[in-house]
Parts: C-alpha cells; structure tokens; sequence
C-alpha cells in the first residue's frame, strides 16, 4: 500500500448547471440551492447505471445523498471523490431501500482500488465492495466518516482500510470482510480491515466480522493514534485458500501495531478463533494496549501474545489455542484472566461454529448464537 505523506485537503464547489447535469444524467432529484446559488445545498441522487454511479460519486459534494438501486455495478475506473461532506450536510452514499448492492472491481485496471474517499463527514452504508484489483474501499484522511453494513469480499488486498494523517472521529459499524487475497504478495497483506499509516482519535471498529482473510482479520500496523475495538470477530484468517505455493499470509485474528508505533489501542468483548497465528497480538506494539473480556479459542500459536509492552488484560478467556494461553513480557499486566493463578476457565456452551458466518440481526447486529458463550457476567467475551 502507497503510504500517506500527510492530509490535504482539496474542495471544490458544484455549479448550478453540473448540480442539474448530474441529478437528471444520474435520474436524481435536485432539493434546492443555497443562498449564493454557488453549491447544492442537498442533492438526491438516484442511480441505476455503473455510467450514472461514477459521475454521481465524482461529483458529490455536501449534502449529496447517492441512492443505489439493487444489482451490480462494475466500474472501469476507480470510485474516487475528494470533496467534503459537513456535520450537517454530510454526504451519503447507500443502497436505494433494502437492495443487494454489488460494486464489482472486476473490470478494473490491474492494481486499480475500487472505491477511494479522501474527504470528511462521508456516510457508506448498505453496499457490497468485492473482486478489486486492489484494495475494495479505502479512506484516507477522513474525519467523522461513518462507515455502516459494509461487506468488503474477494479483493485483491486489504477489503478496508482507513489510511493517513488526520483520520479522526471515524465509525466502522457492522462490516463484514472476508476472503481477501493479494496474489502478487502472495497473501502477505490482505487483511479484513486496515488502518495503517497513518494518525487520527476517536477512530472505532464495532461489531466487524473478519474472516478467511489472507493476512490477518484486523490489521493496525503504524497507526499511531489509538483505535477502539469492540464486539467483533475474527476468524479463519492465514489459512491458503487459493492453493499458493509461495503463500506468506501472517493470519493473526487482531494485529494491534507493528512498524515501530507505541500506542494504546483498546480491545473489548471480541472473540478471535481459528486463525493460523496469534488470536492477538501487540505485534512489538510497546504501547499500554488495554484488552478487556475477550476471548481466544483454537488459534494455531498463542491466545494472547503481548510479550515486549505494557499491555493490561483483563478478565479474558483463552481456550484450546495451539503453543498456550497468553505469553505475556514482564511489563504486561495481567488480572483476572483465565491463566491467572485462582481464574477458573467457565465451560462453553457450544463449540460449533456454522453460525457466525450467517445473516446478521437487525440493523445489522451479529447473529445471535451459544458459541463460545459461558453464560459468566465476569470473563471472556458475550458474543454479542
């Protein structure tokens, strides 16, 4: 991934005949002008075409709603926009009522990303970003984006990724990515979800599920900002699924840092199975990582690996994972996790794993199910 060499910041206004060239090219709905008649002041964008989306998406400016109609869309260029939403006049892009909406990188140049936002105040919501080149959707620099039941599926890198100086304030609710594969790298760097070089607060991942992705389900290699991670999944990733002789995927489940960044990412009420390493890991992360009820079952390597910083865990669970528990270094504290002297391991209820992949609840929520649930208010993770 090209690294971010800092924020800039580019905006730009819509005159009132490009405001109506793209409602009417796109089948949309011009709402109203703002008193100097310079921009739209809200502009609905219906869309039906992968000709109608581009220009919809190229043209966007504050207050722009994109409704997608259900199908598959396959651009033969990057979605690209470098214009900015407002807290109040946000600019949305989602799918038109309950559609399936596919944007398909498959017509893509080699190395192409399929989507690509540098801008703020953005809301993506509803919409499937799959078979890129590249990576499926990347935000660099984005300030108050709220990124809402997206699946990112079968890119050829990370499927999502926040990237760059100034990415703050950021939301990424209820996204699904898995089967993610960079065969150039032979695996080494498909990851389920990205936030890499790069800085910015307030950025939080809630309720993702990463899975059979090449690399690793979470990846947070030189962020250097703290990232807040809760009820959320990763599973299955580092497995060779695509029959690479030279495979070089890592398949961690959560990659705190890496890269020589000192920072104190927060992980809560998670669960990390299956993976072909560590279920988590500070990855020479030194900073004070706080990981709180989680939960680390059947991972190949360590359940826990936090062995150079100053990481604290507590009340979290590690069962059945291949090389131990936890490996812990001397500054890592730990309290009240189930390989501390005194923690009894509560029993599992279920070990069968066939319905975490399934539909997700409403609004999005993660399907409901007795795996790896114990019933303790104390330790490991909900679930949920």
């Amino acid at each position: 991934m090209r690294q971010s060499i800092g924020r800039h910041r580019r905006t730009g206004t819509l005159s009132i005949a490009a405001a109506v060239a793209v409602a009417s090219g796109a089948g949309g709905v011009l709402l109203g002008l703002s008193n100097d008649g310079a921009r739209a002041a809200g502009t609905t964008v219906t869309v039906s075409s992968t000709a109608s989306l581009e220009s919809a998406f190229a043209r966007a400016t504050a207050g722009t709603t994109i409704k997608v109609r259900a199908g598959t869309y396959r651009p033969t260029r990057t979605l690209k926009s470098t214009a900015d939403g407002t807290p109040s006049a946000r600019i949305t892009l989602t799918a038109y009522g309950d559609g399936k909406v596919r944007i398909d990188g498959s017509a893509l140049p080699a190395g192409s990303w399929l989507a690509a936002i540098h801008g703020d105040h953005w809301t993506v919501s509803g919409l499937t970003f799959q078979n890129s080149p590249a990576q499926g959707f990347v935000a660099t620099s984005s300030v108050g984006g709220i990124f809402d039941n997206l699946v990112t599926a079968d890119n050829g890198d990370s499927g999502f990724t926040l990237r760059g100086d100034g990415t703050t304030g950021n939301l990424v609710r209820n996204l699904d990515s898995h089967g993610n594969y960079d065969a150039a790298n032979h695996g080494q760097n498909a990851d389920g979800i990205a936030v890499k070089f790069g800085s910015g607060t307030g950025n939080r991942i809630t309720g993702a599920r990463l899975y059979d992705n090449a690399d690793d389900g979470l990846d947070l290699w030189q962020f250097s900002s703290p990232v807040t991670v809760e009820h959320s999944w990763a599973f299955g990733n580092g497995r060779n699924r695509w029959n690479d002789s030279a495979f070089r995927g890592n398949g961690n489940g959560f990659k705190l840092g890496g890269g020589g960044a000192s920072v104190a990412h927060s992980v809560h009420d998670s669960a990390a199975w299956a993976n072909t390493l560590h279920g988590f890991t500070e990855n020479s992360n030194t900073g004070a990582i706080r990981l709180h009820r989680n939960t680390a079952y059947a991972n190949r390597a360590d359940g826990f690996y936090f062995a150079t910083g100053k990481a604290r865990l507590t009340r979290n669970l590690a069962v059945g994972n291949g090389t131990g528990k936890a490996r812990l270094g001397p500054r890592t504290v730990s309290a009240d996790d189930n390989w501390n002297s005194g923690v009894a391991t509560p029993p599992f209820r279920s070990t069968d794993a066939r319905a975490v992949d399934g539909p997700r609840g409403r609004g999005g929520a993660l399907p409901v199910t007795a795996f790896l649930t114990t019933g303790s208010t104390a330790i490991g993770s909900t679930m949920r």
